[in-house]
């Protein structure tokens, strides 16, 4: 089965990072999602969390992805990669299915 979300090795490296630096998340994982906003139309979410109700989830070796069924359908085919480099650092989507994307590539439109 593919899961709805991709995670490049980067991403996972970092999210490893943070998730052992936050000891109140010991049972947590990470949390994606797509809310309203953004010059696009529609924007990112990544927090840390935990299971809600109804999510998928992807089951890594060291974590937990959670994405909520709504923003599965925003989501799916996109990578969530880690750029460390001289124009910029932090995660970054990569969405195939996105029509529109803001020049800081924080939100989208499909």
């Amino acid at each position: 089965m593919t899961e709805i979300i991709q995670i490049s090795e980067k991403a996972k490296i970092k999210i490893l990072e943070i998730l052992r630096g936050e000891p109140a998340n010991n049972n947590g994982g990470l949390r994606l999602g797509v809310i309203g906003g953004g010059c696009s139309g529609l924007s990112y979410k990544i927090d840390l969390g935990s299971e809600a109700d109804n999510d998928h989830i992807i089951e890594l070796e060291e974590f937990q992805i959670y994405i909520d069924p709504k923003s599965s359908i925003y989501l799916r085919d996109v990578t969530l990669d880690f750029k460390d480099g001289l124009d910029g650092k932090g995660f970054v989507f990569v969405n195939p299915n996105a029509t529109n994307t803001c020049g800081c590539g924080e939100s989208f439109s499909v």
